[in-house]
């Protein structure tokens, strides 16, 4: 961060946000508006991105989460979503937006993942993470869920929904959740060039990035998101 002009990122307070647990994907959607309509982000939210983190298994390690019981923070969700906001003010970092983050809100990108994401620490292979990178205007756009998946096999809420009603995309679609965090290794991107770029601008799901293994390889798997902002 500079500190020679204070950033109106970092006077948000936390509870202006709507955040109901367990429902992280209508979290961001409100989240990314909010961002918008606040001059936080660009208007259109063009400088914003939506990242679903999971994988074939449904099992992801992320630490420093407020649902955890542990002192290090960890939780085993089945996916995750979180917000990385594009900088273009010199050397001011790029952003993590994550509701559900004991860091600070928002955390710088770097930090986040070494604290978050952890790249560092070995997993064994079923709990390696996907991060799929969909830009936000799309999203916005695209974006519904009527919470099926939050309901047991005899209908019951398996944790209390938000007081608003469901999310319904621009083109009546009603529920498409599945479509984002639904994994598979065979569509990871093989590299971070025009095509993929042009993707997360063009479609619905964006590209997906794999992990990797080790911290450098994570890290060029989530720099093409600035990258492709600056395209």
């Amino acid at each position: 961060m500079t500190t020679s002009t204070p950033e109106r990122s970092s006077l948000v307070d936390i509870s202006e946000f709507y955040h109901t647990p367990f429902y992280c994907e209508e979290n961001v959607y409100f989240l990314c508006k909010k961002l918008c309509t606040s001059g936080i982000a660009d208007a259109r939210g063009s400088d914003l991105f939506v990242v679903f983190i999971s994988n074939e298994k449904k099992q992801i390690p992320l630490w420093h989460q407020k649902a955890s019981k542990r002192a290090d923070g960890v939780v085993l969700w089945d996916y995750h979503v979180i917000c990385i906001q594009k900088r273009r003010e010199g050397d001011t970092p790029h952003l993590v937006w994550d509701l559900d983050s004991s860091l600070p809100f928002p955390s710088p990108l770097t930090s986040y993942v070494s604290e978050t994401i952890r790249p560092s620490f070995e997993l064994f292979s079923e709990y390696r993470r996907f991060f799929r990178i969909v830009h936000a205007p799309i999203f916005l756009q695209c974006f519904a869920s009527d919470r099926r998946h939050m309901k047991d096999s005899a209908g019951n809420w398996t944790a209390e929904p938000p007081a608003y009603g469901p999310i319904i995309a621009e083109d009546g679609a009603v529920h498409n959740l599945n479509e984002y965090n639904e994994i598979c290794a065979a569509d990871v991107m093989t590299n971070a060039g025009s095509d993929s770029i042009n993707a997360v601008f063009t479609q619905k799901l964006g590209v997906l990035a794999n992990e990797a293994g080790g911290k450098k390889k994570l890290a060029i798997s989530l720099w093409w998101t600035h990258k492709a902002a600056e395209g």
